[in-house]
């Protein structure tokens, strides 16, 4: 289910959108949307408010008394008595021991973070007695803390709001507006001017928004951010009984319900879910798996606290929250990892896919409670499925609920037959944000784009240090059955040199990281606008776009094509304009035009034009692959004269295939045109350090296998073909020397192949005018798929890779075919030796449009 604002704002209740309007939430209070007399919440709703967040964060009396939960309950108390003592011991300058105040805004978040850590063990239900429970003095004791840190560190505002913005509009505001509802009582009984004293403070530090409240023009006040300061606010109007505060946040939050139309933005926000399920966060960043499940997370605890009070808005909007799951995010979650091309700056942390599928389990687990009929059923299926096909038992323990971890269980328990929200054969086309995902039983294939309007990749705060080709067609090929952490995850990143990514042209130099550079974790030059958070910084630093317009794919069925033009960054562009400082460093990238057709048992490759106008040494990495160092991992093949090949070494391949016997993981490489690809396999021990600072310094060595193209300097562009076979024997490599691929063309105006025994034929033009491969003829830029089935049927889908045409026509040449289905915008008339297909591509962003003929 997709919803439009229009449709949005029909579904708010009469006083939220009222509310909405107003600039501050400290405006009049509105009447609620079911009385025409009240003028605020009543009392009963803020209860329920605080009673319901309570629960959220530690339980109830009937969950926390489950064997199932009581390894949650029992960290929160341990967690709780580690941070007492850290209090007792404390230094000068410091709340909790080797926590330093002063000068490090993460120090000042953490030292709230421990005073909410022990403000939820003393309200944390359990069947056990603790002398934690209840406690007024342990109470006292983080309301004094409060009260130390607003009076020494916090409440003035000349000398806060250093470091991240993040830490002083969201940070620090999440944590107190939780104790502030944990310790509604105490706090009113022994210090009852607190909380209105951290209110106007957390107001104040709003300084991305208006009047201390949210700016919904904000660049900062979009998606995850947005949902995060929200539920701060409804919390703070619960603690306070500020009932126009709690309506005016809940109307902001509803915003972020919206699907993102890029032809009629609100608030020129790009942030959000798209119509194909793409997330996009920090206007241009591919981030379903950080930000997104963040949003996921937010929203979904929303729903829970406001439950049985009256601000709950009319309308769907568990229905809108379910389609984020289906359509979202179950796609990139593969046997319970979650695909790292939708990570940002998160691929370099030491935190598992695994576990950012957690997260977004939790969600599921609390959406099915609100879900009914077949909906509820298909999630908790899903629920089920992630724990069946994970091969990292989920910890709920990790979970935020302990509320959750009991239903969880019951939903384990309640025999739900185990089913993926995800078809095994299925093509997921996420235009909007220049990714696609193809999966099939035994693996899944996920692609990383980039382009004018998508980033190449995220860098910021000392995370993903070397992160230059992350969006330049980096693929990750996942094998059905493995434990992912010892194919991708961090030690994937930074065992791999980035130049050698899979599925990368990257030229051949040394690159600095950004501290490196500057000696600063940013370019700082508030002279020329570069400040940690300026537009600038963000824009040329840390997620710098494409300069390519050519960026999309299209889908049949289960079927798929992706084309990509490789450029430079909007930096390297800027710095040639003059635009940039003279010691902003900026790099060039390599050229390539690029096709992937997406099959059943293979992915096939296509790159022409592929080289450096700059003449430096080009590589085009087939593949990379990362194993343990003890691993048996073999490397065998066969020449194009059939002779047979194994181990490392440049030859003219004609097929190459991977096995780690340990893992019992293999994949094959069939090399149909271009150089002799160069086979390497060596082991390389690295620090986690080099991808992000603040990792452990811990070394990691690691088997590196690459298959790559290799061009010398001043090397003429060239062009290549392969096929990627996930699960690959020798024996089906062998076989594709008599088909049934074959390349159709493969220049920088168009890439086309034809799968004889599928009836497919595929084709990504790139260049105006008219181009012909086998049956179809296309007029300019287009990606276009046709499959003749078995029964007789032509089956024909048409996309816009560039977002910028109105129109775009196809020719199927042979005899005339009559329509008997099309999407609409699709139009099919006779011509001349054959049938033509006009598309109204207009306003499609990147779309898939099919028709099937007879």
């Amino acid at each position: 289910m997709h919803i439009s604002r229009r449709t949005l704002l029909s579904m708010f209740p009469a006083a939220t959108v009222a509310a909405a309007a107003q600039p501050s939430a400290h405006a009049a209070p509105q009447p609620r949307a079911d009385t025409d007399t009240d003028t605020e919440g009543t009392p009963s709703d803020h209860a329920a408010l605080i009673r319901n967040t309570v629960a959220v964060f530690a339980g109830t009396a009937e969950s926390n008394a489950r064997p199932d939960v009581a390894p949650k309950t029992a960290s929160i108390e341990s967690t709780a008595r580690a941070r007492l003592t850290a209090m007792d011991g404390a230094g000068r300058n410091e709340l909790f021991a080797g926590v330093p105040l002063g000068t490090s805004d993460p120090n000042l978040n953490r030292s709230f973070q421990y005073l909410y850590e022990i403000a939820l063990a003393t309200r944390t239900p359990g069947p056990a007695p603790s002398d934690l429970r209840d406690n007024p003095a342990v109470q006292r004791r983080v309301i004094d803390g409060l009260r130390h840190l607003h009076d020494t560190y916090y409440g003035d505002q000349s000398k806060g709001y250093y470091g991240n913005w993040f830490t002083w509009e969201i940070g620090i505001s999440a944590h107190v507006s939780r104790i502030l509802v944990l310790l509604k009582d105490e706090l009113t009984a022994y210090r009852p001017d607190l909380a209105a004293a951290y209110a106007a403070s957390m107001d104040a530090y709003l300084r991305n928004g208006t009047d201390g409240d949210v700016d919904l023009d904000s660049r900062f006040h979009t998606g995850a951010n947005l949902a995060d300061i929200t539920t701060n606010r409804i919390l703070q109007g619960a603690a306070l009984g500020d009932d126009a505060r709690i309506r005016k946040a809940v109307a902001d939050q509803l915003t972020v319900f919206a699907t993102i139309d890029p032809y009629e933005l609100r608030h020129g926000v790009t942030d959000g879910f798209y119509a194909d399920g793409s997330f996009v966060q920090h206007a241009s960043v591919a981030y379903t798996g950080s930000y997104g499940k963040g949003l996921l997370s937010r929203v979904v605890q929303t729903v829970k606290i406001l439950d049985g009070t009256g601000y709950v808005p009319a309308g769907d909007l568990v229905g809108v929250v379910r389609r984020w799951v289906v359509d979202g995010f179950a796609p990139l979650i593969f046997e319970g990892w979650m695909m790292e091309i939708v990570k940002g700056r998160g691929v370099s942390r030491t935190t598992t896919g695994y576990t950012d599928a957690a997260a977004v389990v939790e969600a599921v687990v609390d959406l099915s409670a609100y879900a009914t009929g077949a909906d509820a059923e298909a999630l908790k299926g899903y629920v089920t499925y992630v724990r069946q096909s994970s091969k990292a038992a989920l910890d709920p323990t990790g979970f935020v609920s302990p509320a959750s971890i009991a239903r969880y269980t019951d939903i384990l328990a309640s025999g739900a037959p185990a089913k993926d929200l995800t078809p095994a054969h299925c093509h997921i086309a996420f235009n909007a944000m220049d990714r696609t995902v193809h999966r099939r039983p035994g693996y899944a294939f996920a692609l990383a784009r980039s382009s004018a309007r998508i980033s190449k990749y995220e860098y910021m705060s000392g995370e993903n240090l070397m992160p230059w080709f992350q969006g330049d067609g980096a693929h990750h090929l996942y094998l059905s059955g493995q434990d992912q952490t010892q194919s991708y995850g961090v030690d994937h990143y930074t065992a791999v040199p980035p130049h050698r990514l899979s599925g990368v042209t990257a030229p051949v130099e040394m690159r600095r990281t950004v501290p490196e550079l500057y000696g600063t974790l940013w370019y700082d030059n508030p002279a020329r606008g570069f400040t940690p958070s300026s537009e600038p910084q963000n824009t040329y630093v840390y997620f710098p776009r494409g300069t390519n317009t050519y960026s999309g794919g299209t889908r049949l069925g289960a079927y798929g094509a992706a084309g990509h033009v490789l450029a430079d960054d909007v930096a390297y562009a800027a710095k040639q304009n003059g635009t940039l400082p003279d010691d902003f460093v900026v790099h060039r990238g390599a050229r390539a035009t690029k096709s992937w057709f997406m099959l059943d048992d293979e992915i096939v490759v296509l790159a022409a034009g592929v080289g450096d106008p700059a003449g430096r040494a080009v590589v085009t990495t087939v593949d990379s692959r990362i194993a343990a160092p003890a691993d048996t991992v073999t490397l065998t093949g066969q020449l194009r004269d059939g002779t047979p090949w194994s181990g490392t070494g440049t030859a003219p391949l004609a097929w190459l295939r991977y096995a780690n016997a340990d893992e019992d993981a293999a994949v094959g490489y069939v090399f149909l045109a271009g150089p002799g690809p160069t086979v390497a396999l060596e082991t390389v021990t690295r620090s986690r350090r080099v991808v992000r600072l603040s990792n452990p310094d811990s070394p990691v060595s690691k088997q590196v296998f690459t298959v790559a193209v290799e061009q010398p300097p001043a090397a003429p562009l060239t062009s290549m073909a392969h096929l990627l076979v996930p699960n690959a024997s020798e024996r089906q490599l062998a076989s594709y020397a008599h088909g049934p691929v074959s390349v159709l063309a493969n220049t920088v105006r168009v890439q086309a192949v034809r799968h004889a025994r599928l009836g497919l034929v595929a084709v990504n033009v790139f260049a105006p005018g008219r181009h012909r491969a086998e049956r179809l003829s296309t007029d300019g830029p287009a990606s276009v798929i046709l499959r003749r089935a078995p029964d007789g049927t032509t089956s024909i889908a048409v996309s816009d890779p560039t977002m910028a045409r109105r129109s775009v026509s196809v020719t199927v040449h042979g005899r005339p075919m009559r329509t008997l289905s099309s999407d609409a915008g699709v139009r099919t008339h006779r011509v001349p030796g054959g049938t033509r297909i006009d598309v109204t591509t207009h306003h499609a962003h990147g779309r898939s449009f099919g028709t099937t003929l007879r």
